[in-house]
């Protein structure tokens, strides 16, 4: 049984029942929807302070491992830099250098990506300025990365062709120690053994006896082996590139022909004293880009220290010449 409510009217002075009308009843209806819902989200708020929901919770470890992965990547960026910088300066102040061809700039290597809405996609989030940066930070360490690639790639080539230059410049003596008499006459002013007047004598004479052989100094081509220059007598020139040309005259025999490919240390002739000499010895000159110059500078192949110091006293002794 319901209960009944009932009022007290003092028009009549007497109780009547309380009868509520549909308007009133669907305002109170609201009215206490309203409230609970009013209290339920207040509490809600209260206790999530104090209580995650499960999905708080989901999101905030996905946080966190985020930027525990962040943090990781942070660290390795900065290990790579690290790696990467320290190869492009062995690469410039060593590889480069070696090779004799121009480092690169630090400007050239470290220049970023061209475009302003590049990053514009990473634009709006809370974290949009970490996120650009980072994208910054890689695009930059990948541009580095292709310059580094593209340079070793070029010192390789050099590298090829410089293990090809110095097999064939002229690097060693082109008698051995141990069949020379004595080193006759260094490159300079010298006595000329004929006239007795002082010239320049523009190689080095090794003397020792008829048949001893005699070694090219790198490997080459022979362009020459004749007797067709005048004073050399029977005589050998070796072009070995790069402007690089060896003589070698007075020879009492040749043992190559023209066109032939010799390599350093191959026997390619026997000492003489074909020509204008006056005594069996050879006489050796080195010629780089058509002009000849010394070469006391070309015996680091075959000498010690102490041998090539003592041809360096015995060479500047301005003595008189045997051709």
């Amino acid at each position: 049984m319901s209960n009944v409510k009932y009022y007290y009217d003092p028009k009549t002075l007497s109780y009547k029942e309380y009868k509520l009308s549909k308007l009133r009843k669907v305002k109170y209806f609201a009215g206490f929807v309203l409230s609970s819902l009013t209290f339920g989200l207040i509490l809600i708020l209260i206790l999530s302070q104090f209580f995650e929901l499960p999905n708080e919770k989901v999101l905030k470890r996905e946080l966190q491992n985020m930027e525990i992965q962040f943090s990781l990547m942070n660290e390795k960026m900065i290990e790579a830099e690290k790696v990467l910088t320290n190869i492009e300066e062995r690469d410039n102040t060593i590889y480069r250098l070696y090779f004799e061809t121009s480092p690169i700039k630090s400007e050239e290597r470290n220049q970023g990506l061209g475009g302003i809405n590049r990053y514009v996609k990473f634009e709006g989030f809370n974290n949009s300025e970490l996120i650009i940066n980072s994208n910054k930070r890689l695009d930059i360490l990948q541009k580095r990365l292709v310059v580094q690639s593209k340079s070793l790639d070029e010192i390789i080539e050099l590298a090829k062709d410089k293990e090809n230059f110095l097999a064939k410049i002229p690097a060693i003596q082109p008698v051995k120690n141990e069949d020379l008499t004595r080193m006759a006459s260094g490159y300079g002013y010298r006595s000329d053994p004929f006239t007795k007047a002082i010239k320049f004598h523009s190689g080095m004479d090794f003397t020792a006896p008829r048949g001893t052989p005699v070694y090219a100094t790198g490997n080459g081509t022979v362009a020459r082996a004749d007797s067709g220059s005048s004073g050399y007598g029977k005589h050998v020139r070796i072009d070995h590139g790069y402007g690089y040309v060896s003589l070698y005259a007075h020879l009492y025999k040749y043992n190559v022909k023209p066109k032939q490919k010799v390599k350093r240390g191959d026997i390619i002739g026997f000492v003489g004293s074909t020509g204008r000499s006056r005594a069996p010895h050879l006489h050796y000159e080195i010629i780089k880009d058509g002009k000849k110059i010394n070469p006391l500078n070309f015996y680091y192949g075959n000498l010690t220290k102490e041998e090539f110091n003592d041809l360096i006293i015995k060479a500047s002794v301005e003595n008189q010449s045997l051709d």
